[in-house]
Parts: C-alpha cells; sequence; structure tokens
C-alpha cells in the first residue's frame, strides 16, 4: 500500500524529548516500511524517518520562538496533503478534528487517529456532523463521550522495542510526563513522601502551566525526597524508567491512553494508577501494577509494589503494546477501508 501519514507540527517526529503523538507515528511509520508498505510522512522540517518526509514548516513548532500562528502551519500542512492526496492509497491523519471538512471531500480513502480527551462538550456537535468520518480510538474508554461518532477500531499504541527493561526494583519512584494538575504530580510527591521514599520528577513545563507549576508545585519541591529533573529525552528514559521502583501515574482525568505506562512496562517497571480513563485497558491489576481510587490506597500499593515481577511487566508490553502489532493492525484496518471505498464507488 500507499500510505500517507499526517503528523502535527508541534513536535517532530520523532520528538527530541516530549511528544506523545508524534512518538507514536515515528514507531508507526517505520513499522510499516518493515511490513513492505510505501509511507510518505507529512510532518515538520527537522523530521528523521526512511519514509519519504514531506516538510511543511521548518522544525518542529513548540521549539521555535518565532512561530506565534501554529494554525497557519496546520492550514498548509492540509493544502499539501490535498495536493498530493492521488498519490496514495489511504491518507492517515493524526490532526485531531482540523481536517473534518477536507477528509470528508478528499476522494481517495483516509482514517483519523484521535490522539486527544474527547469528553468536552463542544466535541458533540462536531461528531454529530462529521459523523461519517471513520475514526479510530487509542483505548475504549476513549470513545465512550462520543458514540455516535464514526468509530472502525481500536488500536492502542505500540513502541518500537528500544527501552532497555531492567530486574531489580529501583530506588526511587518516577513520575514522567507533563507538569498540569490533571496529571496529579502533587498526588505523587504525597505519595512518595508518605511511604518516606524518593521521587524524581522528570516533566516538561508548558507555557498554559507555568503559573500552576510556581504556585502549586515549585513549593513542594524543596523536600530532600523530591528531585526535580525536567524534560528528558527518549535516550534517557531506559535508565530513568528502569531504575525506579514504580511509576507513579495518579492521574485526574479521563486519560485516552497513558504512553508513559507502556514504557515503564516495557522497562520492566510496575505502574501505581488511578482508575481513570485508559488505566483498566493497559495495567492488569496486582499483576503489572495496581489500580487504586484514592490517594490511601496509592500509599497502600506503593509500601508492597516491590512484590510484582518486573518480568510480568515486560512480558505484557511485548505481548500487547509492540509497535509491529500496532502497524499490523493499522495495515489490516487500511485494507478495509481501501476496500470499502471500492466498494463504494462501484456502488
Amino acid at each position: 500500500m500507499k500510505i500517507a501519514q499526517v503528523a502535527p507540527l508541534f513536535e517532530s517526529v520523532p520528538p527530541v524529548a516530549y511528544g506523545g503523538t508524534e512518538r507514536v507515528v515515528a514507531n508507526l511509520v517505520e513499522e510499516l516500511l518493515d511490513l513492505g508498505h510505501e509511507v510518505t510522512l507529512f510532518s515538520s522540517g527537522d523530521s528523521r524517518s526512511r519514509a519519504e518526509i514531506v516538510p511543511v514548516c521548518p522544525r518542529a513548532l513548540r521549539l521555535d520562538p518565532t512561530c506565534r500562528d501554529h494554525l497557519a502551519w496546520h492550514v498548509l500542512l492540509l493544502e499539501r496533503v490535498t495536493q498530493m492526496a492521488d498519490r496514495f492509497d489511504i491518507v492517515h491523519f493524526h490532526t485531531g478534528h482540523l481536517h473534518f471538512p477536507l477528509a470528508r471531500r478528499l476522494g481517495v480513502p483516509h482514517v483519523t487517529t484521535m490522539h486527544g480527551r474527547l469528553d468536552l462538550p463542544e466535541l458533540t456537535p462536531l461528531h454529530v456532523e462529521f459523523c461519517d468520518v471513520p475514526l479510530v480510538s487509542i483505548s475504549n474508554s476513549q470513545r465512550q463521550p462520543l458514540p455516535e461518532a464514526n468509530w472502525i477500531a481500536t488500536i492502542p499504541h505500540g513502541l518500537a522495542n528500544t527501552l532497555r527493561p531492567s530486574t531489580e526494583p529501583g530506588s526511587y519512584f518516577a513520575f514522567l510526563g507533563r507538569i498540569c494538575s490533571e496529571k496529579g504530580i502533587d498526588r505523587a510527591i504525597a505519595i512518595a513522601t508518605a511511604v518516606n521514599y524518593p521521587l524524581k520528577i522528570a516533566a516538561k513545563v508548558d507555557p498554559a502551566d507555568v503559573r500552576y507549576f510556581e504556585q502549586e508545585i515549585k513549593p513542594l519541591l524543596d523536600n530532600p525526597l523530591i528531585e526535580f529533573i525536567g524534560e528528558i529525552g527518549e535516550d534517557q528514559k531506559s535508565d530513568f524508567l528502569g531504575r525506579a521502583r514504580a511509576l507513579l501515574f495518579p492521574i485526574d482525568w479521563p486519560e485516552p491512553f497513558g504512553l508513559v505506562m507502556i514504557e515503564s512496562l516495557a522497562c520492566g517497571t510496575p505502574v501505581v494508577a488511578f482508575r481513570n480513563g485508559s488505566v483498566p485497558e493497559i495495567i492488569d491489576d496486582q499483576h503489572t501494577g495496581f489500580i487504586v481510587d484514592t490517594e490511601e490506597q496509592a500509599i497502600a500499593a506503593a509500601r508492597c509494589v516491590h512484590r510484582l515481577s518486573r518480568a510480568a511487566c515486560r512480558q505484557a508490553f511485548q505481548q500487547r503494546f509492540t509497535a509491529r502489532r500496532m502497524a499490523e493492525q493499522y495495515a489490516a484496518t487500511y485494507t478495509r477501508m481501501i476496500m470499502k471505498h471500492r466498494s463504494d464507488a462501484a456502488a
């Protein structure tokens, strides 16, 4: 198949540091190439891939201090896709709902993976109108707020086999991701201090969350048990997660997937996670981690998480969350959509 992958432009593909969607796209592209497909990647110009790259902007928008209008670049992205669409058997969008009016008129098979939260009230009328646009969810829980949408598959994220597992329980708890209220960093600090164990925080602070960080979180970092590392890259994750006793994932929102959970499993590190969003679909309670409902339960879980098998965590990753499994599921979905398009055209 000739496949177009349309990535958002906020990060390069793959990202140099934080960036879940772009990392998933990078893994998907490489695995599709290994499966023998032809892939063209629409992305920022600093992306790196064996696929043919159509660069839309010079570099990732988040890292470009001169860019003040992200939307302008994304409109240009959609125009580039439109100009080249007839070269492909299918176009795979990762750009939220921005492209929906275009996709409806594209003239070639297409599919959209929804990577974000979908429980916002303004999304309901949008998806009622665009109920013909074929969508892929990344967890079953993600699609629940929009039952009227045209869901054609649920395909969990997958990662390349680049993270190294560790067989020994680590010497600290880990928090990895982004500093914002719904990620529960304050809960993570409370859990670690309650059990008198170090917590290392590897997280970025977006401009929108600077005030929250300065007012709510920074004062908590004075505790000698807490170490704030900041944003880390892919090459640092094996050591950071592999040497951790557990990943703390105390979210307070309907997480659509939670890529950091499978990164942790890949490193053989169990997860203590709150029961929100996709968590029960990823973590096998009392086997690859603990799923909790309260801070008290999280503290109790943190005290005994060392009893869980790190080998079982790694095995769960290899069985369920590899990039190859993800690519094979997408390839099967592409084939279905291409056959449906041909059937509809012949009718």
